[in-house]
């Protein structure tokens, strides 16, 4: 009695509170299918004559169409949010380009702008970030979210899709980077690996508020910095150090660093507090 009584409050839920959810699949599908579509031919696909290139636009459009009706259920309201995403297409192509242009300028390993695109982990997730805040903008919350999450576990970095991000975006390495959703980004910022722009407080009831740092221009934030709080400005043409913890502003050419000390240990033997086995 009590499994019948389960399957039956499962069946309700599944086809009344989840009603609303994309197939998580679907959407990874679709989000790699326009990553691949924007940045070079895929599982043999070859656009190698306009045709091509204009059925593939056509079926990306028919893929989000079926995503956004899963969510909405409104016929019209997904067709106006369908064309509104693509239609800032070109211009978050454009934001990529430059992206990916200033990784290869300012990463001696990289060696072209096809090695950044194939092969950078912070490029494709900063690509999937600015595609999933078009349809963040436009109110629609479940997909990015679905699209940011897939990024995450193929890369490692973690980007909220309701983020603030400028122009000539860097991640360098990446593996470990948090970017909180009401963290704001300038121009020209360059993040290295491990780095938390993240809130000071989790409570529920600041969900309204700005919980994430700010960011100005020409900033650099070495791998293992960690910057709390919505109140934290970092001001431009800063550079923090690795592995500080900041909690408060900093103003515009600052340089934050931790003060190493090194101790050169003599011939003696080590006190006995130090005399361990791991």
């Amino acid at each position: 009695m009590e499994e019948k009584f389960f399957l039956e409050q499962l069946y309700k839920r599944n086809t009344t509170e989840l009603r609303s959810l994309p197939d998580k699949e679907v959407a990874e599908i679709f989000i790699t299918n326009l990553f691949n579509f924007l940045f070079g031919s895929f599982k043999g696909k070859k656009y190698d004559v306009p045709e091509k290139v204009e059925v593939e636009y056509a079926s990306l459009k028919g893929q989000l169409l079926s995503l956004l009706f899963e969510v909405t259920h409104n016929e019209e309201l997904t067709k106006q949010q369908t064309k509104e995403f693509f239609a800032a297409l070109p211009s978050i192509y454009a934001a990529l380009i430059k992206d990916a242009n200033t990784i290869l300028e300012f990463d001696p390993a990289a060696e072209s702008l096809e090695e950044v695109i194939v092969a950078y982990p912070g490029f494709y997730a900063i690509a999937v970030y600015r595609l999933s805040n078009r349809l963040w903008k436009q109110n629609t919350k479940i997909l990015p979210r679905l699209f940011s999450e897939y990024a995450h576990s193929k890369t490692g970095i973690d980007i909220h899709p309701g983020a603030t991000i400028g122009h000539h975006f860097f991640i360098d390495h990446g593996t470990g980077v948090v970017i909180g959703e009401t963290t704001v980004i300038g121009n020209n910022v360059k993040v290295y690996q491990s780095v938390t722009l993240g809130a000071l407080n989790v409570a529920k009831e600041l969900v309204k508020t700005k919980r994430h740092p700010t960011i100005q221009d020409n900033v650099i934030i070495y791998s293992g910095a960690t910057i709390l709080g919505g109140d934290t400005l970092i001001g431009h043409d800063s550079v923090i150090g690795g592995n500080v913890w900041l909690t408060y502003s900093v103003p515009s050419f600052s340089i934050v660093y931790h003060k190493s000390e090194i101790k050169v240990r003599d011939n003696n033997p080590l006190p006995e507090l130090l005399n361990f086995v791991i």
